[in-house]
């Protein structure tokens, strides 16, 4: 641990071509570290448009190893910006075998880690099942120039277990990339209701765990979805640091002091008073 702690979120609209979106995330990235970001973070599957919305097996066309030739030029941006980079990919294990996954580049451009998405949806215009294999990784964090990393990936975010396990692992910050939008059958009056919902579950694991969170979403128009953005940075607190805009690009920069982490948690001890003698139920599906 070496720098400072600023995070840099790249919000922005997804295209077909790979390349474009490389420029897109590429160009933010330079910006971030400009503005002295020295962790940058992608927006979930940033290398393309969100496919999930229903099953084509060419969608499977998309997918790379890991590390592969994506994860390479991650590191060489991440060695050439001094700054760590978190980027979310879809990755080719094996014939047949597919992940979402998320890469962790350090700031010196060696690979810290990588961390497969635990949580898969299957909700109308969310078809990640027919795509991804659940991760078999666990819930990490990852030692890096900013501190200890850890990262989820979008349905992810809804899960306390998976933050609280991946806070015990000593992440002082929780990342998730992430797409989220509205769906054109739902209710529009739900939508702020949706917002809100997405936003406060995240703040909610930042203070039960006394860690930093940050939410990159991706904005735009894909299909039957639109994209709302609304990336965002909560303290150990909970409280809204920054928050993008719903319909535009925009590449977040935020200050993180490290000691709100401590100073927090001196006042919340939710770590200390955990009963962790009386938790057995959470390993069933249900209750008695």
């Amino acid at each position: 641990m070496s720098l400072p702690l600023r995070i840099a979120l790249c919000q922005h609209q997804a295209h077909e071509d790979s390349e474009v979106c490389w420029k897109r995330f590429e160009e933010q990235a330079l910006e971030s570290a400009r503005r002295g970001a020295t962790l940058i973070v992608s927006q979930e599957l940033f290398l393309g448009p969100y496919f999930c919305q229903g099953q084509e097996t060419g969608a499977f066309d998309r997918a790379e190893s890991v590390p592969g030739p994506t994860t390479e030029r991650l590191q060489e941006l991440s060695r050439r910006l001094g700054c760590v980079v978190v980027g979310s990919l879809f990755e080719k294990r094996a014939p047949g075998l597919f992940h979402n996954t998320a890469v962790v580049c350090d700031a010196d451009g060696s690979l810290a880690g990588i961390y497969r998405k635990m949580h898969i949806p299957q909700d109308p215009g969310f078809d990640e099942k027919f795509y991804f294999a659940p991760g078999d990784l666990g819930f990490q964090a990852f030692d890096t120039a900013v501190g200890r990393v850890g990262v989820l990936v979008c349905w992810d975010q809804w899960f306390p277990e998976a933050a609280r396990l991946t806070a015990l692992q000593g992440a002082e910050v929780i990342l998730y990339p992430t797409a989220i939008g509205w769906d054109d059958q739902e209710d529009r009056e739900l939508h702020p209701v949706q917002y809100q919902a997405w936003q406060t579950a995240m703040r909610a694991h930042a203070i039960a765990n006394g860690v930093y969170v940050a939410a990159t979403n991706r904005v735009g128009r894909e299909g039957r979805l639109d994209f709302w953005g609304g990336s965002f940075v909560a303290d150990p607190e909970g409280r809204i640091l920054h928050q993008a805009s719903f319909g535009s690009p925009e590449t977040v920069v935020v200050d993180c002091p490290r000691d709100r982490i401590e100073k927090t948690r001196r006042v919340w001890p939710f770590l200390r008073d955990r009963r962790i003698d009386a938790y057995q139920g959470l390993l069933s599906r249900w209750g008695r």
